[in-house]
């Protein structure tokens, strides 16, 4: 049997498909059936169980669970335990750093009322949630492709197919993937998903918005020395190891059962072909400020993520005949508040709210365009208005003066006004990359096994797993082409800013060999977003693969 000969799809129908089972996709199928419990709705999951894919910092704002669920704080299953009691910025130097006082930031910067959690948990609970009140969730199917009518409007998503070989020819083990059919499908995918990137190519969502923009982010969880462990206690800051040039921050975070999430998130528009994410993370840790926080303590867990930061300039239309964008997909991320949690449940919350309104009219398959028309002025909208300079001002004028200003600008915006109106982005990540003859490589410190650690020692706390014998789920569009600019120009970056090692340029005797370790991939995107020719492109593996993280 070859691919071309492949037996029709079953096919199941639903009021709603949502894909996604993050906090916005969860969020959105709870609220569908807190509005109308008849309705049939189904959420399909990437990951082999709801919240294997799940990485947040996280600091969560609960003003839209309280609005989901307004007894939370009374369910012993809910995992936000830590509230936030001690919230510290700082500038770091190479040797010390310097705390600024919590009366310059900003009011909306304040995380006092936050909790202080593990998403992937939160996630969890949700799901349970969801299934309780008759929601379907299929942990394990990708969705791989999106369903069109006769008109053209989306009417649901494909799974993917399973048990097809490395060659592309369907094995022994091969089942073919599902139709899942929905009146309105709603697209929670998270940051630079496969299929809204094709959804918004298709129905050109973004050709009156700024470029999207995103940033890396790469965390660990720690369990460490009891008497170190200052519960309720968050830390953030910039500056070093980054130089003024390079936008990027820190957190660390101390919640339950002596538990410290630390991460580092790096903008993608950086310009050094030689810098290395994941080494810079390292570095962090051994700042004088930091390094004690982890001596005796034992690491965890480990993961990565891209994130969007394009903020209220880069969100696209939302809605589109037969569905509309959720959550981070649609670019909620408020980047000086490093949340987007919140904005995420509460688009959930408003789209579904369209949905429902649309159903009971007896509309389907058209465009929600009450969904488009009110997110900025609902509480996203103010949410992400008063900081929508921070990111452009810093990528404009570095981290110092790019920093006060933004600072400067989101206290002019709680009174009202601002000086600068709204700036601009410029261009895509992919673009700000510079020839690596203009730079010198980076020589970064060799990990010592106790506070820095290697890549594929870091992947293998991730617990990423994928079927070998699988088509590997990178596509180099040509491959003539990464290694004419990729290698020759740039000097091969994706071999440094990819988190899991996935990429390699292997020198032979013909010449060097761009190697894919697609089995390491932990489902970051960043070379989705950072091949200078946006010649690499990420789309699911087989349902289920990835990274399986317990408590991110």
């Amino acid at each position: 049997m070859s691919t071309e000969e492949l037996p029709p799809r079953e096919s199941m129908e639903f009021d709603v498909v949502i894909v996604g089972a993050g906090p916005s996709g969860l969020s959105a199928a709870i609220r569908l059936k807190q509005l109308n419990a008849d309705l049939s709705i189904v959420v399909v999951e990437k990951g082999s169980e709801v919240g294997a894919h799940i990485l947040s910092g996280a600091v969560i704002d609960p003003v839209n669970l309280d609005k989901l669920i307004p007894d939370w704080r009374e369910d012993a299953d809910c995992p936000l335990k830590t509230q936030v009691k001690d919230d510290q910025f700082y500038f770091m130097t190479k040797t010390g750093g310097f705390k600024l006082p919590n009366f310059l930031m900003p009011p909306l910067m304040n995380n006092r009322h936050c909790y202080i959690t593990s998403l992937g948990m939160v996630c969890r609970w949700l799901g349970a949630k969801a299934e309780a009140l008759g929601v379907e969730i299929y942990p394990g199917f990708a969705a791989a492709e999106t369903l069109y009518d006769d008109n053209g409007a989306v009417r649901g998503i494909a799974t993917g197919d399973m048990g097809i070989g490395r060659d592309g020819k369907p094995k022994d083990s091969f089942t073919r993937g599902m139709e899942l059919l929905g009146k309105y499908t709603l697209f929670a995918e998270g940051a630079r998903g496969s299929l809204t990137k094709q959804i918004i190519a298709k129905f050109a969502l973004d050709k009156d918005c700024e470029p999207g923009k995103f940033g890396i982010g790469i965390k660990e969880v720690w369990q460490i020395d009891p008497a170190k462990h200052q519960k309720g206690t968050v830390k953030h800051s910039f500056g070093w190891p980054l130089d003024n040039d390079v936008g990027g921050g820190t957190f660390l975070y101390h919640y339950d059962d002596n538990l410290v999430a630390v991460g580092f998130v790096l903008h993608l528009n950086y310009e050094n072909p030689y810098l290395y994410p994941f080494e810079e993370f390292q570095r962090f840790k051994t700042h004088p400020l930091i390094r004690d926080t982890f001596e005796g303590g034992k690491r965890l867990a480990y993961g990565s993520r891209a994130i969007t930061e394009g903020g209220y300039q880069s969100v696209p239309k939302l809605v589109f005949p037969g569905g509309a964008l959720i959550g981070c997909a649609a670019g909620f991320v408020n980047v000086p508040r490093i949340k987007g949690v919140h904005n995420a449940m509460a688009s959930g919350m408003q789209a579904a709210e369209h949905v429902s309104a649309a159903l009971a009219a007896g509309r389907a398959n058209d465009e929600l365009m009450e969904y488009e028309a009110g997110w900025r002025l609902s509480s996203i909208g103010k949410d992400l208005y008063p900081v929508r300079n921070a990111k452009p001002l810093w990528s404009k004028f570095g981290t110092l003066l790019g920093n006060a200003l933004g600072g400067f600008d989101m206290w002019c915006n709680t009174f009202g006004f601002s000086l600068f109106g709204t700036q601009k982005h410029e261009k895509p990540d992919r673009k700000a990359l510079k020839p690596a003859k203009q730079y010198q490589p980076i020589v970064y410190p060799k990990p010592d096994g106790k506070i820095t650690f290697d890549r594929l020692s870091s992947v293998f706390l991730s617990n990423t797993n994928h079927e070998e014998d699988q088509p590997i789920h990178l596509k180099v569009a040509d491959m003539a082409l990464q290694k004419s600019s990729e290698h020759d120009v740039f000097a091969g970056p994706s071999n440094r800013y990819c988190p899991a090692g996935v990429y390699e340029w292997v020198e032979e005797s013909s010449g060097a060999r761009f190697q894919i370790n697609a089995q390491n991939c932990v489902h970051c995107k960043t070379c989705d977003v950072k091949d200078p020719n946006g010649n690499i492109t990420w789309v699911p593996p087989e349902g289920g693969g990835g990274p399986n993280y317990e408590a991110m």
